[in-house]
């Protein structure tokens, strides 16, 4: 996975991983990865949490502020 670089210094999120359909978080004290998938989530949201998580801010907003993101995640 890759360390997200957490550009505003008080994201939850510390690493993530991006493939073709998902994008996968881990968050700060979880042992869990989540992971946000095309098969569960809306294909445009899985792209935005892409640039997201590239850009290392606004990735752990956007899964808080969006509950068909938030409540879709998958845990590995």
């Amino acid at each position: 996975m890759n360390v997200y670089k957490n550009l505003s210094g008080i994201s939850g999120i510390t690493h993530y991983e991006i493939d073709d359909d998902y994008v996968a978080v881990k968050f700060t004290g979880e042992r869990a990865v989540y992971y946000y998938a095309n098969s569960r989530i809306a294909k445009y949201h899985i792209e935005r949490m892409k640039a997201l998580a590239v850009n290392g801010k606004g990735l752990a907003t956007y899964i808080n502020q969006n509950p068909p993101v938030r409540n879709n995640a998958v845990t590995g």
